[in-house]
């Protein structure tokens, strides 16, 4: 497998909150991936989204194998983020500097063909193959809750005010509540995990045609720098693995 990824502070941020991992085990035959966008005043995002990489990532690592069961990813992954969240939730406790930091994740793992993802917030997850992206996640969010109630429009919500409000994330709360999801992977297939930087810039349209690029190797480069063409408003984390 192969895998593209970049995170960018953007061009209207001082700081980069996002934060990103991904890895192979035992020669590829296990891949994993997970991207980060922190929330919090001063630092408090960075070190939010950088404590939950670390804490997702060293479980996945030291747990994953080609013999892993689905049962036993999907409850890796919840774990992993369970503890993820208690760190965070922890720490901000334990310091008033920290007070309402907190982070999306998204996450996925891949064993035998299938991908298995674990999300809170509004980070992505899309598959792509053959000219068709789907939308993997669905956002935990103030403006996808209000689509879903026939509130506002898919369209009205693109540019709607209250779009960055998310109603999930890690660190807020001492329990947290995630959503999973399986697709089972064809070869060529291109998954992409991303923060709202890169989805709040370009549209799906704009991310499939790019994904279409027979060269993979600059696929995150090309969405980092269409994100800040298109006005760089946020932070831009991409990772994206084609199987």
């Amino acid at each position: 497998m192969l895998i593209s990824a970049k995170t960018d502070v953007g061009l209207k941020r001082a700081t980069n909150q996002d934060c990103f991992e991904f890895g192979q085990l035992e020669k590829g035959a296990v891949t994993w991936a997970v991207v980060c966008d922190g929330m919090g005043g001063m630092a408090a995002g960075n070190v939010a989204s950088a404590e939950a990489v670390r804490v997702i990532s060293q479980s996945l690592k030291n747990n994953l194998t080609p013999k892993s069961t689905p049962s036993f990813i999907n409850n890796l992954l919840k774990t992993s983020i369970e503890s993820a969240n208690a760190a965070i939730y922890d720490m901000a406790i334990k310091d008033e500097a920290l007070r309402g930091m907190g982070t999306t994740v998204v996450a996925v793992v891949i064993v035998k063909g299938v991908a298995y993802f674990a999300h809170v917030g509004d980070s992505r997850a899309y598959c792509y193959f053959e000219k068709a992206l789907r939308q993997i996640t669905t956002d935990h969010s103030v403006v996808q809750t209000m689509v879903d109630t026939g509130q506002i429009t898919v369209d009205e919500a693109k540019n709607h005010p209250n779009k960055n409000i998310i109603t999930r994330a890690l660190g807020i709360a001492p329990y947290v509540d995630i959503d999973f999801a399986e697709n089972q992977l064809k070869e060529n297939e291109v998954i992409i995990l991303c923060s709202d930087g890169l989805t709040n810039c370009i549209d799906d349209e704009l991310l499939a045609l790019s994904a279409s690029d027979n060269d993979f190797e600059t696929l995150a480069d090309r969405l980092v720098d269409l994100a800040n063409q298109n006005g760089g408003n946020d932070n831009i984390t991409v990772v994206a693995v084609k199987i």
